[in-house]
């Protein structure tokens, strides 16, 4: 049974609703498990949504195209359902019911073994000894092989009856090697409340004033709050960019009414942060802080970088500002764009766990595979929505694709042949010839507000400086940064050139149509992350070009970097611009 405590209920309730009374015949029904743990969804059944809805809520989806999509049952994404209070059995009788084919035995033993897997350990506070937790082990042969287990070694103190005793520091790293053994901890500890803080939605008034937050907007912050039990207050919010992830973060710190500390990309997402926190509550200016190299303030809100946390003055230096994350007043820690945390940041948090924390993102992908320490630090992931399902109910902005070949010039190709092989890759990127197209889009789309996009900076300043427009990058101050970016927002500004630095958190609500010139290699969360410049809602569909050199490394990388869209269901149109 599911937990009636959960807000994942809504999840059950969604599917047990749009079911029919009778059973599904076989041939009707609109899922295929195989073996190896993927499922295949037949997007046309009428009982598509009725699956879509239960599959996830146990299931990482993978790929969206038109017909079939493809999930993957993994040991992740079970222990996720199982720290939402999802059952095996429940998992086990709905794929029964909705599959066409008998549900293979390996892929029911999986389900059991990982959902049995996430409550073999659990945290709990030691009653006894103060400033201890008890790491408490269901089965005794698992505890002696955990006991003995080199990687927790250094985060345990002495057993105690049936349980190994863990100082309160290292509640967060025994959390993370746990599940490298593959034995999640449920942490049942609890959080400190932080220091109070009075904070209130501004409600939509009859002037038309304020705001109201969106359907899933409200399931995400009931879902992350789970009624404020041991298990609730920790874990990750997914929604693409553009469905108003900073709203849910107001909301959960209005439904928590404690001071809160936000990490967010760079200092201009400082700035958007304050911005909407002074536009969509009622919180006295004065309490905010902003703690970045221009201001140092700390207030009962307090807004900082990563980068600041992370910044020392030489690499056998302490992070002195990782001291800000460990003061004892935040009740709420909010990490935006919690998949860019970086290492030093990791194991600060490791630290924190007593502090409620809420990421939020676009995608969980990391392409150094550390999902399950943001798993484990952070907490599970407690809400999502596919990325075309807020396309189809008009929350985020329709968006079509388009990959633009061309050929390296005679001169270029003979360069890139004799290249080094770490060398090419930049020597594609780079192809002059690119302005040209860049060009003549704008051109083309006079309506449109339009985004450059790339990843060198000498090839950014040839196209702003040839072709007359505005350019920001990383050495831009940031009172000019922000300058470009309200006149770009006002219309007084069409076009802006933009670096990595515009690549998250950066809040362009106009812009329409992003050209992409160059990228980080094979990067599918830069990939999703530039396509979400151009999805807020607005009333003209949104266009996406990727411009590479045509049979070269370059056009190898743009296939891997598609990867994470296309599994969401978008499309590259495919053109060959000297073939035109």
């Amino acid at each position: 049974m599911w937990s009636s405590s959960d807000a994942t209920e809504s999840v059950r309730a969604a599917f047990e609703s749009s079911m029919p009374q009778a059973e599904i015949p076989p041939t009707e029904r609109p899922i295929v498990v195989q073996s190896d743990a993927t499922v295949l969804l037949e997007t046309q059944s009428p009982w598509a949504a009725a699956a879509r809805n239960a599959l996830s809520a146990f299931a990482h989806l993978e790929r969206s195209p038109e017909y079939i999509h493809t999930y993957r049952i993994t040991p992740l994404s079970l222990w996720n359902a199982a720290a939402a209070g999802v059952t095996g059995e429940w998992i086990v009788r709905t794929l029964a019911a909705l599959c066409r084919y008998p549900l293979p035995e390996l892929v029911r033993t999986e389900i059991a073994e990982q959902i049995r897997r996430f409550g073999k350990t659990r945290l709990v506070l030691s009653r006894e000894r103060v400033g201890f937790l008890r790491l408490e082990i269901a089965d005794p042969r698992l505890g002696l092989e955990l006991e003995r287990a080199k990687e927790i070694a250094p985060f345990w103190h002495e057993r105690e009856d049936d349980a190994l005793l863990v100082p309160t520091f290292h509640r967060g790293a025994i959390k993370q090697a746990l599940v490298q053994l593959g034995y999640p901890a449920e942490d049942l500890c609890g959080y400190a409340t932080g220091e109070p803080l009075a904070l209130s939605l501004r409600e939509i008034t009859c002037s038309g004033d304020g705001f109201r937050l969106r359907p899933y907007q409200v399931e995400a912050v009931d879902t992350f709050h789970l009624g404020g039990g041991p298990r609730g207050g920790a874990g990750v919010i997914v929604l693409p960019c553009g469905a108003g992830k900073t709203v849910i973060g107001l909301a959960v710190m209005a439904r928590l009414q404690v001071s809160t500390l936000i990490l967010a990309t760079n200092t201009v997402a400082v700035h958007q942060w304050r911005d909407e926190i002074l536009d969509k509550t009622g919180l006295d200016p004065h309490l905010i802080g902003e703690y970045t190299g221009a201001e140092k303030e700390i207030r009962p809100v307090t807004i900082t970088t990563y980068q600041m946390l992370t910044h020392r003055g030489s690499r056998t230096e302490e992070f002195r500002h990782l001291e800000l994350v460990r003061r004892s007043q935040w009740g709420l820690l909010i990490y935006d764009e919690v998949h860019l945390l970086p290492a030093p940041v990791f194991r600060v948090t490791s630290e924190i766990q007593v502090r409620r924390r809420l990421g939020l993102t676009a995608t969980l992908v990391r392409e150094d595979g550390r999902e399950g320490d943001v798993f484990a630090l952070i907490g599970p992931k407690r809400y999502d929505l596919p990325w075309r399902v807020l396309e189809e109910r008009g929350y985020i902005a329709e968006a079509t694709c388009c990959e633009i070949r061309l050929q390296l010039d005679e001169a270029r190709q003979v360069e890139y042949a004799l290249a080094e092989k770490s060398d090419k890759f930049r020597i594609a990127a780079e192809n002059p010839r690119k302005i040209h197209i860049v060009e003549e889009l704008i051109s083309n789309n006079p309506d449109d507000s339009i985004l450059v996009i790339g990843q060198y900076i000498d090839q950014l300043e040839h196209v702003a400086g040839d072709l007359g427009l505005p350019l920001i990058t990383g050495k831009t101050r940031n009172s000019e940064r922000e300058a470009l970016y309200e006149a770009f927002r006002q219309g007084r500004q069409r076009v802006l050139v933009v670096s990595k630095v515009a690549n998250f958190s950066i809040d362009l609500p106009d812009a329409s149509l992003a050209i992409q010139i160059s990228g980080t290699f094979g990067s599918r969360q830069e990939e999703a992350q530039r396509l979400g410049r151009i999805l807020r809602p607005k009333a003209r569909s949104a266009r996406f070009y990727t411009v590479v050199s045509r049979d070269t490394t370059e056009q190898i990388f743009a296939a891997k970097r598609q990867l994470f869209l296309v599994e969401q269901g978008y499309r590259y149109r495919i053109v060959n611009w000297d073939e035109r």
